[in-house]
């Protein structure tokens, strides 16, 4: 005769995850808004130095404003970009220079 083999209690756990899921921040944009009084080549160094821009990127940007009214710089953190537009916006004011760049969210 053969004995049924007695099992051992078992408990199945469902696997889950462990693992949080992290959201990314919001991204902002960097927005610079033409003014007729900033000298083009102005702008274009502050470009350079506050966003790490080449020369020639920093004139097309510069240009894109110029023609259309305002240009989106670059998209960053929501501290990044209003960091970055602040610096930018005092390095204009610190010359007498109307030069203004504002933050909004992307979309």
């Amino acid at each position: 005769m053969s004995r049924p083999v007695a099992s051992p209690n078992v408990t199945v756990v469902p696997k889950t995850s462990t693992r949080l899921k992290v959201a990314r921040p919001p991204l902002y944009k960097v927005i610079l808004l033409n003014d007729d009084y900033t000298p083009r080549e102005f702008v274009v160094k502050v470009l350079e130095a506050v966003f790490r821009m080449g020369a020639e990127k920093a004139y097309a940007v510069m240009m894109t404003a110029h023609r259309k009214g305002a240009c989106v710089i670059a998209v960053y953190a929501r501290d990044v970009a209003e960091t970055k537009a602040k610096e930018a916006t005092e390095l204009g004011r610190a010359k007498g220079y109307p030069l203004f760049f504002s933050t909004e969210p992307e979309e």
